[in-house]
Order: structure tokens, then sequence, then C-alpha cells
């Protein structure tokens, strides 16, 4: 059975991480994290914004251009 993923507002990751608000927002804005958006609020999932803070960006390898 799937769990059911801990949904928090920007707000509330905020204040529990002491990340500031504008920061998470841009996350969001740049679809960096896992979110939904309900009216005016980002539902951010709890989880993976975690893991997001402790692996940072994982970028594509990119192939070395031979000349």
């Amino acid at each position: 059975m799937p769990t059911i993923p801990i949904m928090k507002t920007i707000g509330e990751i905020s204040r529990k991480t002491g990340l500031p608000y504008e920061f998470i927002r841009k996350l969001c804005l740049q679809e960096k994290i896992v979110f939904i958006k309900s009216g005016k609020k980002y539902l951010i999932n709890f989880e993976k914004f975690i893991e997001y803070l402790n692996t940072g960006e994982q970028h594509e390898e990119q192939n070395p251009r031979s000349y």
C-alpha cells in the first residue's frame, strides 16, 4: 500500500528548515522540487524536499566535445 506524502506549504517548510520563504518559492517556480499548486498555495512534498536538500541538483552528465 503506497504511503501518503506529507505536503507542507512554503511557510511551513520555511519555519521548519530556517530557509527563506523566497528561496523555497523560487525552487517551486524553477520546478526544482516536487510540489502541487492548490489555488494560490504551493504544497511541497516534504520528504522529496529534504531529499533535494541532501543531494542537491542532479545534472545530467554531458559528453565532452571532440575536435
